[in-house]
Parts: structure tokens; C-alpha cells; sequence
């Protein structure tokens, strides 16, 4: 036991998070978090989230269009993609949510009817295969695992498999510092240790061998970390995937059956990333490594062999029939180039396997290439596939040293007698097959290396003359002529194969140039488009037997399972997207291009790039949990395929059931036998109401008019919030499927990307101890503080960082701000007359309408670091510059003013920190009801020349502080000056009456741009550059621009008037 119990110290969750930030003193953070928790049971007891379409009896069925009863009653609906169920929430499950939570907030604010669902995701591999690993650990170590012995190991050891939104890397390694066993390394070898590591205790986790208690087990956690973070959730509309839910298994059946119905739901035979050991195909969410990798398609080209290398003679002697044929077979991306084959190169210190294909054929290629052509029916015929390697063996392995000098014939060469296999030191073994074909006229690559060659053939131990084949044109291009690697090499000045970079770079020039522009000048399509004729040339080879169609990964693909996968050709449903239904992939390319709100053109290039090259995308597998496909039960939905417009399932949820197994009946108690295909058409506007729907149903045409009301009125989606990692498959499936089966007004509004989440600066890692759950987090810092760090971390596509001190100092600021709202409300001292309002006080209160103006323009953009910026650091320091200058003028502040500025504050900084808000709201101002229902401020327009003059006291203010700060350190540097601290001090302020002569060209400039109407930044500074002056005229001219923007009167700006009356102002500032 004692063992047992230093692997568990060594695999304590808490050592994930052992490089983050300390906290010393909590009494503040303790009182903040006491008073989140009081609102958020507040929140919840009331009910404030749950959210509901207008009634039919209060807008009758049909009566108006639904786009009018969105416009009447205005309404946001807003989703990110549901956490898979096995593990709790990360920092970065928290950011993208946060996206969602800061829009729903502000939505609310605008007075929007405000939806924002969750349910939890259970489809796939990952939860049955770690159950079915639980399993055999219980059978071999005991149900609490009491017989496992320690395994030590030398330096950092392996980490669990991620989560399905984490898929760049399989595994992380893990270390600890905090026990004797975790310092000597203990390995994750077994399923029980990732248990231990997620935090599950030890006596619970033989319970987890039932993948269904996963679905039990989890959700809670999830749903009790977002309240916690204070989420604006409607819990009630929650659900798991699976058929463990009645009332989903039959959405998703629906769907499937549609599909299929419309054709984008087909059967064939295509390449696909398959595990062997798990006997299906292995999707994007199936695996631990290798989240995009997709089958690469070549042309494997048959060299035949003439002549036997004298090494290769001596091992094969007796190994192969006389009468049988061996092939070379490289695997090529440019068959139209073959015509120009000099040579084949093989890897000298590869060993390659001569594999029996049928009785008269054997071809050479790595054991690798070989095990991939095992599923290709290359080995095994009749769409049987092997399980293990082991079941595939050589006739013979040799190394490719031994073959060297080799003589092969090459299909389509000019050469006709023959070329010769030669070393190629830089061969992969790990692509293709690891035999390569030369075609010094197009590849700068092999030219380089036949070159070598031939400069060095005795070192090679060649025959100089095998490698100075006569290189002949076969593609013409206009740029590199009609011998692109020659013409490349010479002008990169690339020497040798060791000069990698450049030839990779000229790589890449010859074969664009090459495809797009290059014309054939040989063959049976002379004179065509290299574009044009490379199928045909591939379909000449085929269709000769020179060749045949060969696939791999384009990258390293792991499975779930711990299996490296290869790729399959074999029969399977699939979804038809791509270049196979052109209508429909145009039909959503044109929608992202010209109606879909992405907020950045990352986004929207992202979509179109994949767009372009996505394929067909098998939707069925036969292992793991989920949906059975309608038509053919043996087979389950794949988890990127059921999760694509479950935002509408959400819409109706509610009424279906009133717990997430669907267990329990929802608000019409509908049973899930009712819903059948024909409801789910009628729910979301494929069909009206028939007494024969009526009567197949049982359900009432009332019951039936509410769910549609429901799904009428939310949808379309108007923001679904994901990562970026997400627009190759499932953001972009959500588009087709949305697309497919919804009319066109239902089609999502808006997608918003954003990028991953760092930490404190580092990517997030278990192994460094770099890492936060969402629990973490707010436990350590309550949960505005988390939530106020999270805006602070960044709102675009590119990666954004959670620093930990900033969320350690907005407690401080937080608690700070609530003392001074409080304290200051209660002095007696504050002014309350009525009389006119000082400058200050006209300079304070138009500061505030300026920021609140501002803030609402960047929660409408999406732009929460700005929001953030304007709602809380510039409010706070507006507040601060009205409470010295009074200070300094001893004056005291505004009782109205004071009021007016906390209510602004607790309002505009309600979206992303509720809770302080929610406190101030009630607790401070009294309010009778929560600001969760509170609506935006209405305040007047900024005045210009108060904003004007507020801005030039700043910068005035700035000026004086700096020049006095610059004698002070002249001074101290022992420097002369007549500047002496401990004196009175005088100020000589001067105003000019006129403005310099040189403004007078850029104002014209600037009013030039001003009236076409483009004050676009690039074009005005590119001319503003060009004119000679940019580092005095820039400022200048951004001055301007600014003026103009925040509202004054663009006469006033281009007349060379100021907003306001300087030496007034000056004299304020000098009696303040």
C-alpha cells in the first residue's frame, strides 16, 4: 500500500498548477467571493437566466412573420461548443465561454429577450475507450488497484491524453516536486494513474470502467465550476449526447435521415484515416495526435527491375521466382513530370522489405509504406483488414545500400534502356515509401542531388555515369524556363543537398510555377496546361498497369487507443462535402463571403481556405458511445458529425425534458417516442401541420405550434463562439449541415473565432505546472477577478494570456473601488446644492457619458480588452482626476455626481463582472432588483469642447510633471539647473494666437480625405508619409482626425479653432 500511496502523492492534481502565482493574504478575496456566492444563489433561486420565446397566446401562430417577431421583440442567442465529458474545465474552456458571457451580458443591457445555453458531450471514442482501459486495469491490479507496483522510470514521463479540445499534442509530461516518487518519475502508464492525476479519488475511480457513470459523473462538476464563474446560463435546456437521451438520439436521427434523403449522406469507397487496432476509422475526435491530418493521395509509380545491384543478387538468391516480377515503387505528387526520370533514389541506411503483392508481382518499399497498403487492398484482398503488424510480413528485408546500381525500367521515361537506383542520403523513411523517383528538370532537390553525385561518385561507390543522365525538358514555365531546378539552383546559389532551407524554398517555386503556368513539352499532352494534363498522364499510368493509387497521413495520427493509424480504402458513410456536391460547398462558401458576421478576416479567410479543400468526411463508426445511424444500427454518428446543429436542440429542450438523460418530462410533457421524424420537420419550418401529423405524433397542435415557437424565435444562431482550432471541421460543418436543412433565414448570423489561452505568458502544461482549471482559477480569485483577467487577456484569433498578477491586482482594485463607493456615499461632506455645477464638476460628468459611449461601442464589437479598458481602468481614472483636482481647489466632490458615477460604473461594468456590479447595485444604491435586468445607461452625447479641454488639461498637466520630473533628475545627476525643489515654484504657461504655417497643408489634407468620406488610417498616413514631415505632421494630423471623430465640428477642426477657451481653461487649472 505504501507504494499505492507514493504514486498517488506523485500524481496529486494539485502539482499541475505548483508554477503559478502564490497568494499570501485572502481576507479581500474572501469577502468578494462571499459576496459572489450570494448572488449567484440569488440568481439562481430567481430564475434571472431562463429564457423564453413570446407565448403563442401572446403573439398568435402565424400572425406575423418570425423575422418580424425577432424585430419586435428583440432577442440574443449565443453558444460556444459543448465540453467533452471527461475531465473538468480548463482556463481555456473559461476564455471562449467568457466570450459568450460578456455578449449575453451586454445583449441583456440592450434589452434583449438573452439565451445562453449547455449541454455536455459524451459522443466518441475517448470516454469508452479510457472505461474499457479502466477495466483491464481493475482485472489485473484490483477494484482500488491495491495490487499495482510502482514502475520506475529515468526522467519526465507521460502525461494522460488531452481532452478533444486539446488535439496538437497527445500526451505532456508530467513531474513533480512535492514527493519522493514523483521526483524518481512515475509513468501514466495505466488509465487508473490519469484518474488519480484528474483529481478522481481513488476508491471512486473502478466506477469509471461504466463508461455511462462518466456521464454522470462529470456534467455536475461542469455545471457547478460555470456557476461558480457566474454564468448567465439557462440550465434547464441541458442535455447529454448519446442515445442515453431519448429525446437527442432521436434529433440526431432526424438528422442523419435528412441527410441522407437529400443525398449529402452517401456510401462508397474512400481513403480515410483508419486505426487497425480499433477496426474503424478514426475522426479528428478520435485521436490524441494528429487533429487535421488527412489522407494524402499519390501515384505510386511500378519500376520494374532489369537488373539486380551485385549485393542484392547474393540476399535475394532463391527468395523470389524467376518468373516473378519486382517493382521499386516511389510514390509521386507530379506524374506529369515522369517523362524526365534520370534515376531512383533509395535511403542507404533504410531497410526496405520486398512485400508479395500476388503470385507474379513483389514490390519494395519501407515496412511502413507496405502496413499503409495493407488497407488499400494492395497485401490483403477482398476488403479484409489486418489487426497487427505481424500479420503482414516481407518475402525479404534489405537495406537500400544493398541496392544501389539497381537497373529499373521507369514507365514514361525518355530513357528507355533503363535508369539506375542511387543513395539519396535525405530520403524519409517516414513519408511515402521511402523509394523516390528523380526528375532533375523540375526538382531542385534531385538535380542537386544527382549533381552531388556525379562530383562525388566514387564516395558514393557509384559509376559516375548513372548519375549524368541527359536532364530533358518536360514542363516550360515562364518564369524558370524549361528546366526549373537547373534554373533555380544557379540563382539561389544552392550548393549541395545539405542546403535544405533554400532548396525547400525552391522547392516550393518550382512546383507552383510549375502547376499554375507550366505548359507540357512532351508526351501525349503536349501543349496542355500542366494543370490540365497531370490527371490525364495519372489515368495513362493506371490504365497501363505503370501504376497505381496509393494514400497516407499527411502527418503523425494517434489514436484514443494508443494506436498509430494508417490509411484505409474501404467502404463507409459519408458526409458529402467538398468538390462532390459543388452546389453545396458554394452555396456556403458564397454565405460566409457575403452574410455571415465573422469579426475578423483570419476568420472568414480561415473558412474559405478550408472551404476550398475539404472533402468527404465519413460519419459512422462502430466503437464508442452515441447515436445508432438510423438505417444501419451497427453503426454509431461520429462526434463531429452529431454535434452540428445542436444549437437548435436547445431551442426546445426545455419542453422535451427536465433533466439532461431525458429522463424526466420537460414542460409539455412530450414522450420521446413522439418525436417522431415529421415533428422534428414541423419544429424547424420544413413542414406545416397535417391531421396526419397530428394523429402519427399524438402530440397537440398547441404543444407542436409552442415548440416552433421556440425555435422560430431564437434561432438563427446569433453568435457561436469557438476556438480557432475548431474552423477546419466542426465550425465548418456547422455551416454545411445548418445549410442543408434549415431555410435561409435560420442559418447562423455570426461565427467569432478566438485563439488559445496562455498562462501567465506560457503555454498551459501539466508538465511545468503551468496550468489553471476553471475551478482553480475561481477558487483562487473569485470569480470576477478571474472574469475581469480574462477580458484583460486579448479578444483576437492570435494566442491571448491570462496573467495572474493582473487577476491578483484587480482583486485589490475591486475591493479598493467597493470601500470607496461605500465610504464615500456615507460622507456627509459631499456637496449637495443645487447651484450650477462647477467646470470640473461639467468636465467629470461629460468624461463619464464620453467612456460610456465608448464602452458600449466595444461590447457591440466584440472588443472586451477595450470595453474593459473604457468601462473600469479609464472610468476609475476619470474618477480619480475629478476627486484631486477638487482636492487640490478644495472643493469637495458632487453627492450627484458620486451617485451618478458609481450607478454608471456598477452598469458598464456589469457584463463581464456581475457580481461586484450586482452588490453595488443593490447593496450600495439600493436598487429593488438585480442589474442582471438592468438596462444599458442612456446618457447624452459627449460634449466636444469639454472633451477637448479635458484632454488638454491632461496633456497640459503631463507636460508640467514631466518637465519638472526632468529637472529633478538632472539635479540628482549632480547636473546644472536652477530648479530647486524646496523653493516656490513658478509656471509660465504660453499660448500662441496662431497656429504655425506648416499645419495649414495637412489640414487641407485632412480635409480633403474628410470629404470623400475616408479617414481610413492607411491611406491618410501613406500620404501624410509621403509628403515629407511624418514625424511632427503625424501627430498632428492623428490630432485632427481625433477631433473630428469624437465629435466636434469639422468646421471648427478645419478652421483651426479650438473647442474651447484656452486661457479660461488655463485659469481653471490654476485655481485648481
Amino acid at each position: 500500500m505504501a507504494t499505492f500511496n507514493g504514486v498517488s502523492d506523485a500524481l496529486d492534481p494539485a502539482n499541475a498548477a505548483r508554477s503559478t502565482l502564490k497568494l499570501e493574504n485572502t481576507e479581500k478575496r474572501d469577502t468578494l467571493i462571499k459576496i459572489e456566492k450570494r448572488y449567484q444563489k440569488q440568481w439562481r433561486e430567481s430564475g434571472v437566466f431562463d429564457a423564453a420565446a413570446p407565448s403563442t397566446s401572446d403573439v398568435a401562430p402565424g400572425s406575423i412573420p418570425s423575422s418580424d417577431l425577432r424585430r419586435k421583440h428583440p432577442k440574443y442567442f449565443g453558444t460556444f461548443a459543448y465540453p467533452y465529458m471527461n475531465g473538468t474545465l480548463h482556463a481555456g474552456h473559461s476564455f471562449t465561454a467568457s466570450k459568450v458571457e460578456y455578449t449575453a451580458g451586454f445583449a441583456r443591457m440592450q434589452g434583449k429577450r438573452t439565451l445562453f445555453p449547455l449541454g455536455f458531450h459524451c459522443t466518441g471514442m475517448p470516454i469508452k475507450a479510457c472505461a474499457d482501459k479502466l477495466t483491464e486495469d481493475v482485472r489485473r491490479f484490483g477494484q482500488n488497484f491495491e495490487r499495482y507496483e510502482e514502475e520506475q522510470v529515468d526522467g519526465e514521463e507521460l502525461l494522460p491524453a488531452p481532452t478533444q479540445a486539446e488535439t496538437k499534442e497527445d500526451i505532456t509530461k508530467f513531474t513533480s516536486k512535492k514527493s519522493k516518487a514523483a521526483a524518481k518519475g512515475v509513468k501514466l502508464k495505466y488509465q487508473f494513474q490519469i484518474m488519480l492525476a484528474l483529481g478522481i479519488p481513488r476508491e471512486e475511480i473502478h466506477k469509471f470502467a461504466d463508461a455511462n457513470y462518466w456521464l454522470r459523473y462529470f456534467p455536475p462538476l461542469c455545471k457547478r465550476d460555470l456557476n461558480n464563474f457566474g454564468a448567465r446560463i439557462d440550465w434547464r435546456r441541458s442535455f447529454v449526447t448519446t442515445d442515453a437521451n431519448p429525446y437527442y438520439d432521436a434529433f440526431v436521427r432526424w438528422q442523419m435521415n435528412r441527410l441522407k434523403e437529400l443525398n449529402k449522406i452517401q456510401y462508397g469507397s474512400r481513403y480515410t484515416i483508419y486505426s487497425p487496432k480499433d477496426g474503424q476509422p478514426c475522426m479528428d475526435h478520435d485521436r490524441t495526435e494528429g487533429e487535421g491530418v488527412a489522407p494524402q493521395e499519390y501515384t505510386a509509380l511500378k519500376l520494374k527491375v532489369k537488373e539486380w545491384a551485385p549485393d542484392a543478387v547474393k540476399v535475394l538468391e532463391g527468395r523470389i521466382p524467376d518468373s516473378a516480377n519486382v517493382y521499386f515503387v516511389p510514390a509521386t505528387l507530379r506524374p506529369e513530370t515522369m517523362y524526365g526520370q534520370t534515376c531512383c533514389f533509395v535511403g542507404p541506411k533504410i531497410t526496405y522489405g520486398i512485400f508479395k503483392a500476388s503470385e507474379s508481382e513483389f514490390y519494395v518499399v519501407t515496412k511502413r509504406a507496405a502496413w499503409n497498403m495493407a488497407f488499400q487492398g494492395i497485401f490483403f484482398k477482398n476488403g479484409t483488414f489486418p489487426r497487427d503488424v505481424s500479420e503482414l510480413t516481407s518475402v525479404v528485408d534489405l537495406t537500400g545500400a544493398a541496392v544501389v546500381g539497381t537497373l529499373v525500367n521507369a514507365p514514361l521515361s525518355v530513357h528507355k534502356k533503363g535508369v539506375r537506383i542511387l543513395p539519396m542520403d535525405t530520403v524519409s523513411p517516414t513519408k511515402g515509401t521511402g523509394v523516390v523517383t528523380s526528375v532533375p528538370s523540375d526538382s531542385p532537390d534531385d538535380y542537386a542531388t544527382v549533381t552531388d553525385l556525379a562530383k562525388k561518385a566514387d564516395y558514393y561507390g557509384i559509376k559516375k555515369e548513372w548519375a549524368e543522365f541527359e536532364i530533358m525538358p518536360i514542363v516550360d514555365t515562364p518564369s524558370y524556363g524549361n528546366l526549373a531546378a537547373p534554373f533555380l539552383v544557379k540563382k539561389m546559389k544552392i550548393n549541395s543537398p545539405k542546403d535544405t532551407k533554400q532548396l525547400a524554398e525552391a522547392k516550393e517555386l518550382a512546383y507552383k510555377e510549375g502547376y499554375y503556368k507550366g505548359t507540357m513539352i512532351v508526351g501525349d499532352f503536349k501543349g496542355e496546361a500542366v494543370e490540365v494534363a497531370k490527371p490525364k498522364v495519372k489515368a495513362q499510368l493506371l490504365q497501363a498497369g505503370d501504376a497505381f493509387e496509393y494514400a497516407e497521413p499527411n502527418g503523425h495520427v494517434v489514436s484514443r487507443s494508443a494506436d498509430e493509424c494508417v490509411v484505409a480504402y474501404l467502404g463507409q458513410w459519408f458526409l458529402n462535402y467538398g468538390e462532390n456536391d459543388p452546389a453545396w460547398r458554394d452555396q456556403v462558401l458564397d454565405y460566409v463571403r457575403s452574410d455571415l458576421e465573422t469579426y475578423s478576416s483570419e476568420t472568414k479567410n480561415g473558412f474559405e481556405k478550408n472551404l476550398e479543400w475539404l472533402n468527404r468526411w465519413a460519419c459512422a463508426r462502430t466503437y464508442g458511445l452515441g447515436s445508432k445511424l438510423p438505417w444501419e444500427p451497427k453503426f454509431l454518428v461520429e462526434s463531429l458529425s452529431d454535434s452540428t446543429i445542436y444549437m437548435s436542440y436547445y431551442t426546445i429542450a426545455h419542453l422535451l425534458h427536465s433533466d439532461i438523460f431525458g429522463t424526466q418530462p420537460g414542460l409539455l410533457n412530450i414522450k420521446s417516442g413522439q418525436m417522431i421524424d415529421e415533428v422534428w420537420d414541423y419544429i424547424f419550418c420544413r413542414r406545416e401541420i397535417s391531421d396526419e401529423l397530428l394523429k402519427s405524433s399524438g402530440i397537440s397542435k398547441g404543444d407542436l405550434e409552442t415548440m416552433r415557437r421556440e425555435f422560430e424565435y431564437w434561432y438563427p444562431l446569433d453568435m457561436r463562439i469557438s476556438g480557432k482550432d475548431l474552423i477546419p471541421n466542426h465550425l465548418t460543418f456547422f455551416l454545411y449541415i445548418h445549410t442543408a436543412l434549415f431555410p435561409g433565414e435560420f442559418w447562423p448570423s455570426g461565427v467569432r473565432a478566438n485563439g488559445h489561452l496562455m498562462l501567465n505568458g506560457e503555454k498551459m502544461s501539466k508538465s511545468t505546472g503551468n496550468f489553471l482549471t476553471l475551478n482553480d482559477a475561481v477558487t483562487k480569485y473569485g470569480a470576477d477577478a478571474t472574469r475581469i483577467a480574462l477580458a484583460d487577456a486579448g479578444d483576437g484569433v492570435e494566442d491571448a494570456n491570462f496573467e495572474e498578477t493582473v487577476a491578483n491586482q484587480i482583486i485589490l482594485r475591486m475591493y479598493t473601488l467597493k470601500e470607496w463607493c461605500e465610504d464615500t456615499l456615507a460622507d456627509p461632506s459631499l456637496r449637495t446644492t443645487s447651484q450650477d455645477r462647477s467646470f470640473w464638476d461639467r468636465l467629470f460628468e461629460n468624461e463619464m457619458h464620453t467612456l460610456v459611449h465608448q464602452a458600449h461601442t466595444h461590447y457591440a464589437a466584440t472588443n472586451y480588452k477595450v470595453a474593459l479598458k473604457s468601462a473600469l481602468y479609464d472610468f476609475n481614472s476619470a474618477r480619480d482626476f475629478y476627486r484631486e483636482a477638487l482636492t487640490a481647489a478644495s472643493i469637495p466632490m458632487h453627492r450627484d455626481l458620486v451617485t451618478t458615477y458609481i450607478s454608471l460604473q456598477a452598469l458598464i461594468i456589469a457584463p463581464i463582472a456581475p457580481h461586484w456590479a450586482d452588490y453595488i447595485w443593490q447593496e450600495v444604491l439600493h436598487k429593488p432588483s438585480t442589474i442582471q435586468n438592468a438596462l444599458w445607461p442612456e446618457v447624452p452625447k459627449a460634449d466636444a469642447g469639454l472633451t477637448a479641454a479635458y484632454a488638454y488639461i491632461r496633456t497640459t498637466s503631463s507636460a508640467i510633471t514631466s518637465a519638472e520630473g526632468q529637472q529633478i533628475r538632472k539635479k540628482s545627476k549632480g547636473k546644472q539647473t536652477q530648479y530647486d525643489p524646496e523653493q516656490p515654484k513658478r509656471l509660465t504657461i504660453y499660448t500662441a494666437s496662431s497656429f504655425p504655417a506648416w499645419q495649414q497643408k495637412y489640414i487641407d489634407l485632412v480635409r480633403d480625405f474628410h470629404a470623400k468620406a475616408s479617414l481610413e488610417d492607411k491611406s491618410l498616413n501613406a500620404e501624410v508619409g509621403r509628403m515629407g514631415e511624418g514625424k511632427k505632421a503625424m501627430p498632428f494630423v492623428q490630432g485632427l482626425k481625433k477631433r473630428i471623430q469624437t465629435g466636434e465640428d469639422p468646421g471648427d477642426v478645419f478652421e483651426r479653432k479650438l473647442a474651447f477657451e484656452e486661457t479660461e481653461v488655463l485659469g481653471q487649472m490654476l485655481r485648481g
